[in-house]
């Protein structure tokens, strides 16, 4: 009885730990940004050779509804350029802006960063902003935040819907990142 006990209680700590982040995940997404945000960061995600992955063009998809709502907002793209991009995943989002009439002048460019810590990081370097809309898919949207903090940002999220046939994936794969996260500080 005992051993059934001890393993009931191993399974049930990181059952309890996946709906605490489960929860923040959850609860960061449904948040709704302020109006008239100075900036608005879009979080780079996979570019397939030039086109932007179904989970980029969501993201893509969620800001430019922001900027048109709020014509004073700059955006910032971000995101370097991985195995399988031709172009770098900023480079996809500004032209994505550009095509859908947003002005070159209200583009910024962070072009470096290979992950959420050093899209942010690299942002706060290179523009110096103190707060932003932070766009990713509603999945991602808690870390993103916390790391957004952690550079000085204060970050007000902004959903995307993550694309159906990855949920369930890219769901798992963060609370590992977030575990990761709580553990090792990035």
């Amino acid at each position: 009885m005992k051993k059934f006990i001890y393993f009931g209680g191993l399974l049930i700590i990181p059952l309890v730990i996946i709906l605490i982040i489960h929860t923040q995940m959850v609860k960061t997404a449904n948040q709704t940004p302020p109006a008239n945000i100075p900036y608005l960061i879009v979080l780079g995600a996979k570019v397939n050779g030039e086109e932007m992955s179904l989970s980029l063009l969501y993201r893509a998809k969620t800001a430019l509804s922001y900027l048109e709502d709020n014509p004073n907002t700059v955006v910032i793209v971000t995101g370097g350029k991985g195995k399988g991009e031709n172009i770098t995943e900023a480079e996809a989002l500004s032209r994505f802006f550009i095509e859908n009439h947003i002005n070159e002048n209200r583009i910024l460019v962070e072009d470096r960063s290979t992950s959420t810590y050093e899209n942010l990081k690299f942002t706060k370097e290179l523009y110096e902003i103190d707060e932003a809309v932070i766009v990713s898919n509603d999945f991602h949207l808690y870390r993103a935040t916390t790391f957004a903090n952690k550079v000085g940002i204060i970050g007000y999220p902004l959903a995307a819907e993550t694309p159906k046939v990855v949920k369930a994936t890219l769901f798992i794969r963060e609370y590992a990142a977030v575990i990761k996260m709580k553990v090792f500080g990035s």
